[in-house]
């Protein structure tokens, strides 16, 4: 089933669910379209491509924070595996 998301910049590597998706659903925003690896709730992140450990988290066109471990494109993007930009200070050279 199709779900509507929003993706404000280019560079964005996560998208905001505009509705709550299921696992295998299809987020879709004009030309992007992602499956849901997982259930994502509204107003909640999913990732546009695959993101290695220790990337930025880019949403609305800035770093809200980084990948604690790998995210593959259509995972649910959440406190279990991103911290805040605040958190990498001292873990990255």
């Amino acid at each position: 089933m199709k779900k509507r998301m929003l993706i404000m910049e280019p560079d964005d590597n996560a998208g905001v669910m505009l509705e709550d998706a299921r696992q295998n659903d299809a987020a879709t925003f004009e030309n992007t379209t992602v499956a849901a690896l997982e259930p994502i709730e509204f107003a909640h992140k999913i990732a546009l491509r695959d993101i290695k450990k220790d990337e930025d988290i880019i949403k609305y066109g800035e770093a809200i924070g980084y990948a604690l471990k790998d995210i593959q494109k259509g995972q649910w993007i959440h406190i279990h595996n991103m911290d805040d930009v605040h958190g990498r200070e001292g873990r990255l050279a």
